[in-house]
């Protein structure tokens, strides 16, 4: 991108007007991820206080507001600035569920509204967690079988209300 274009389109750091996103990976288990409010201490912290069993092993990237942690769970840090592994101390199998989401979000879906970004996630994640227990027919029957009974409106959908005719 030339350098007038890029100081027009590009301002403020990366982080501007992005939907922060917060992900966990058991490893040999499943993954979750949600919408959080900021990437702060506060915020991740509680995250994980609420999804992690105290004195579990925590592996993390150097995030500043992961600091802490180590005062109720075994926390090892990897700084990828140095390496992206050192023993057992890895963050790859998270990695690969955001590269994953990253290529259904730009690739598959395209354009989405930031307001059911939790849908796709959840998406993401059911594929994620399923993708060496089942083929594509045998998980498409499981999301089928969670979705019997339920029902969403296209208002609920889209927060729009249906025009209706008037004959």
């Amino acid at each position: 991108m030339h350098s007038s274009k890029r100081a027009r389109k590009i301002t403020g750091t990366g982080g501007k007007d992005k939907t922060v996103v917060m992900g966990m990976l058991e490893r040999g288990g499943e993954v979750r991820v949600s919408v959080v409010d900021n990437r702060r201490k506060k915020e991740l912290q509680k995250q994980v206080r609420e999804h992690v069993e105290v004195g579990a092993a925590i592996l993390s990237d150097e995030l500043k507001s992961y600091e802490g942690l180590e005062t109720d769970y075994q926390h090892a840090v990897i700084n990828h600035a140095i390496e992206y592994v050192n023993g057992n101390v890895h963050t790859d199998g998270m990695e690969n569920f955001w590269s994953l989401l990253k290529r259904g979000l730009h690739g598959t879906y395209v354009s989405m509204e930031p307001y059911h970004l939790f849908r796709y996630l959840d998406e993401q994640a059911f594929r994620f967690n399923h993708r060496l227990d089942m083929n594509d027919g045998d998980r498409f029957r499981l999301a089928v079988k969670h979705i019997v009974g339920k029902r969403l409106t296209w208002v609920e959908l889209t927060g729009k209300v249906e025009e209706t005719s008037v004959n």
